[in-house]
């Protein structure tokens, strides 16, 4: 996956958008990846920093990846970026 971020916009909480192309998949598989990361987002949402945008670019691989190695690599690049306060 691909993690875009944009810093500074305000206090208000992180915004994120998910983006899955067609390249991935069926739109069936493409809605279970958006569910699935935006679980992910959701769960981590209270450490993000506030005024952060991201936009979250699924790759092929997040078809047959599970939740777990989703999570990971998201956490990894989250955190490479700086997006969690504190």
């Amino acid at each position: 996956m691909v993690l875009g971020i944009l810093k500074g916009q305000g206090s208000e909480p992180a915004r994120v958008g998910l983006v899955t192309s067609r390249r991935v998949g069926g739109a069936v598989t493409r809605n279970g990846i958006r569910r699935r990361m935006r679980e992910i987002v959701r769960h981590a949402r209270p450490q993000l920093t506030p005024g952060l945008w991201m936009v979250v670019v699924a790759k092929r691989f997040a078809a047959e990846a599970e939740f777990a190695a989703l999570r990971d690599e998201w956490t990894q690049l989250a955190r490479k970026a700086g997006c969690f306060s504190g």
